[in-house]
């Protein structure tokens, strides 16, 4: 007997003829004779719908009173599902993050998972009963709800699939695996039988949005079998693992990225620690900072160039602004019409003219390249939002159809 960890997306379960095709699946696993542990995410477009009615009536409500909202659309799920089960003769139970102990950190709208409490799961797989938890979500530690944050509910399978040593944890979505580039976009993206936990984090991070990258953190980190597969085809999917096949490519795919904004602290002075004194403050207000850029400017001063999250744009230019006289620049400027596009590839830079290649495609796509950022597996550039989905489709071709 296995135990198997499945968790299926927002689209998969976002009308009755989906959830029971979910329950399906489920159905087919447990009759099997495994163990099933089942992770749901809110129905289809449900988070946005409660952002919406939240913003109609406070618009600049709590991060912990919108966390107490958006938790109980998982919450739904897990209940629709359940009966689904039940109406199939099969033992089930839907729990809430509280009802199992998932503890997590206090940071509302972007907790992280620190513990789970394995007892009361336990108790029900004993029972050899179907259990169903809401992803997304955990309690801190003063027993107040948190959400993890976009695409949380694949962290929530990963971690309960390392907490409970499980055989397999399968990532159900509406695409039947990960693809070298957004099949929307790419028409004719690949895609992969399997990828390494390295390049799918980078995929991840860089905007892929088949897996949360805190998700494969947690697989890389506990090992865990991990698969991305279709719920609304029965085919092979994705497996995503230590060690793979080498392609002669050398790039397992393109990602893009717009939920990105730049900042610019112009005229700042040229003296040492000064970067430490921006990234420190901005750290101690948990905001995330991606690609940075300094450079000299005129009369000894340096100008320092970074993106953040979209979300996190105003609270960024409201907190240096508040701080200008101890930072010493000259002024903000910001632009929120940017976009970043990658290439991942295991070894990527230990091959030559990996990135050059990715440069010319950009040059004959006339499209021009305003920052560059890379890492041992991954070149990433930042240009225009208008140029991104133009560049992704020239990457892809030059790495892709002329292999």
């Amino acid at each position: 007997m296995s135990l198997i960890v499945q968790k299926f997306g927002g689209s998969s379960v976002k009308d009755a003829q989906r959830m029971r095709n979910v329950a399906g699946i489920i159905a087919e696993t447990y009759l099997q004779g495994n163990d099933v542990l089942v992770v749901l995410s809110a129905q289809g477009d449900t988070t946005d719908d409660l952002i919406a009615k939240a913003e109609e009536i406070n618009p600049h409500a709590s991060k912990r009173e919108m966390d107490m909202l958006l938790s109980t659309g998982e919450q739904v799920s897990v209940a629709l599902c359940a009966m689904a089960l039940e109406a199939m003769g099969l033992p089930c139970v839907s729990l809430a993050a509280w009802q199992v102990d998932i503890q997590s950190t206090g940071v509302h709208s972007d907790a992280r998972i620190k513990r789970i409490g394995t007892e009361r799961i336990q108790s029900e797989l004993d029972q050899h009963r179907i259990v169903l938890v809401t992803g997304f979500q955990g309690v801190d530690r003063n027993g107040d709800v948190t959400t993890l944050g976009r695409g949380g509910s694949d962290t929530s399978a990963v971690a309960l699939a390392a907490a409970f040593r499980a055989d397999l944890c399968q990532i159900y979505t509406d695409v039947d695996g990960v693809y070298t580039a957004d099949p929307r976009i790419v028409p004719n993206a690949r895609k992969l039988d399997e990828i390494s936990y390295d390049e799918m984090l980078e995929l991840a991070s860089q905007g892929a949005q088949v897996l949360h990258n805190r998700s494969v953190e947690l697989a890389k980190k506990f090992r865990v079998n991990l698969e991305v597969v279709s719920s609304l085809e029965r085919k092979p999917g994705t497996k995503v693992k230590e060690v793979t096949k080498v392609e002669k490519t050398n790039i397992a795919g393109v990602a893009k990225d717009t939920s990105i904004a730049q900042i610019a602290l112009v005229g700042l002075q040229h003296d040492p620690g000064v970067a430490f004194q921006v990234f420190d403050l901005l750290s101690k207000h948990d905001i995330n900072v991606d690609v940075i850029l300094q450079s000299i400017g005129r009369e000894d001063t340096k100008d320092i160039t970074f993106t953040v999250h979209k979300k996190d744009l105003a609270e960024t230019e409201r907190i240096l602004t508040e701080h200008k006289e101890s930072l010493k620049f000259e002024h903000i400027e910001t632009n929120e019409k940017m976009g970043k596009v990658s290439i991942v590839g295991a070894g990527l830079m230990s091959n030559c003219g990996v990135a050059a290649k990715m440069f010319e495609a950009l040059y004959e796509a006339g499209i021009n390249i305003q920052m560059i950022n890379t890492s041992e597996i991954r070149v990433s550039v930042l240009l225009d939002e208008a140029d991104v989905n133009k560049a992704v489709r020239a990457v892809h071709a030059k790495f892709f159809d002329e292999a």
